[in-house]
């Protein structure tokens, strides 16, 4: 049998928000990583100095490997934050803050 219907698990409707400027396909319930990871990318933050990539390491919300721009609010876990309709994703160099006034 089906483990959905074990479950009675019925995503709703698929919605789209965008990582990058790029619209990608979500389904609620899904975390910003999820999101991310379903539609191939695997690399949405830079780490400062040498900026290597980074995407999830823990999954859980421990570490702090998966930060990412939701909304134009930088160091956001990606695996812990849903995404909601219409969020703009962006990836995150350092430690986001380095275009606004007052960062490092």
């Amino acid at each position: 049998m089906n483990p959905l219907e074990l479950a009675g698990a019925r995503p709703g409707p698929a919605f789209t928000v965008t990582f990058d400027g790029r619209p990608v396909e979500a389904l609620p319930g899904q975390t910003v990583a999820a999101v991310l990871w379903a539609a191939g990318v695997t690399s949405w933050r830079a780490t400062r100095g040498e900026g290597r990539p980074r995407g999830v390491f823990c999954g859980i919300g421990v570490c702090f490997d998966c930060l990412v721009t939701v909304n134009d609010r930088p160091n956001q876990r990606a695996c812990v934050v849903p995404a909601r309709p219409g969020d703009a994703i962006t990836t995150q160099d350092g430690t986001g803050h380095e275009g606004a006034s007052g960062g490092h």
